[in-house]
């Protein structure tokens, strides 16, 4: 569901394209569950379709990091948990504050996917001071007026904006000035940042909209296609009437210009 811009080059420094880096926690997170199932090893078609992914572009993904395969083996399960958590830099830990705690904030705090994959949630942020001091996820929340010490003190290079659109661009700038290089776009917005500045949006909103396209064209196929079918075989062709030949009016082998006069005229 995450998109967004990035103003770095195109391919990183290993020569990894961002096509490939952008599907590689897809690949963990089938290979993570295979793992959890004690599962040795796995095909390329395999992984393949719990990523859903091709399996030529898998195969060609992982020859950037070296990892090919044992022909009729597979891939080894926990080798390549290893080298993909290197890769995305899941082997150390990345301390993470998130700024704007309502609701979605509040539900991205208790997330418990951050910790299992190499984040941490230093701080939680926001603007209300009637929210200062509250706990949430067992974190107590500190006003935005400590922003910049709080990055400084936890050494955070990535934060999260689940403020409303309106707050979302000052509370960037804030970011980036204090040190911020990453950041996670909750707000219905478009953030502009300086380049060396990474960023990725994730508007629901729009992945509702693009599912409602889908629905309606798929419902659009579901009316059109009864009537395509009524329609499809067309009505065999009504011969014109002729008497029998020798009774009165019958063909004489006249024609007209278009072809047979009928053999009985309208009076």
């Amino acid at each position: 569901m995450a998109t967004g811009r990035t103003h770095r080059p195109a391919t990183r420094s290993r020569g990894i394209p961002e096509a490939t880096v952008a599907r590689l926690p897809l690949y963990l997170r089938a290979l993570t569950a295979l793992s959890e199932r004690s599962v040795p090893t796995v095909s390329s078609e395999e992984l393949a379709t719990a990523a859903g992914v091709n399996s030529a572009k898998l195969r060609k993904d992982f020859s950037y990091l070296g990892s090919y395969g044992t022909r009729g083996v597979g891939y080894d399960v926990e080798y390549l948990v290893y080298q993909i958590s290197r890769e995305l830099g899941l082997t150390q830990d990345w301390p993470v504050v998130i700024v704007g705690i309502g609701n979605l904030g509040a539900a991205l705090a208790n997330y418990g996917g951050f910790a299992s994959r190499g984040f941490r949630v230093a701080a939680l942020i926001d603007a209300d001071p009637a929210m200062a001091g509250k706990p949430v996820a067992g974190i107590p929340v500190q006003h935005t007026d400590e922003l910049e010490k709080i990055i400084t003190d936890n050494g955070v290079s990535i934060g999260v904006i689940a403020t409303p659109a309106g707050a979302a661009q000052q509370v960037c700038d804030r970011l980036v000035a204090a040190g911020i290089t990453s950041i996670l776009n909750f707000a219905p917005t478009v953030l502009s940042v300086p380049d060396g500045v990474d960023v990725r949006k994730v508007d629901l909103s729009i992945e509702l909209q693009i599912l409602a396209f889908h629905e309606q064209r798929k419902a659009g196929e579901e009316v059109s296609a009864p009537e395509e079918a009524a329609g499809a075989v067309p009505p065999p062709p009504v011969a014109p009437h002729r008497a029998p030949p020798g009774a009165p009016g019958a063909d004489s082998g006249r024609q007209g210009p278009d072809g047979d006069v009928p053999a009985v005229m309208p009076a």
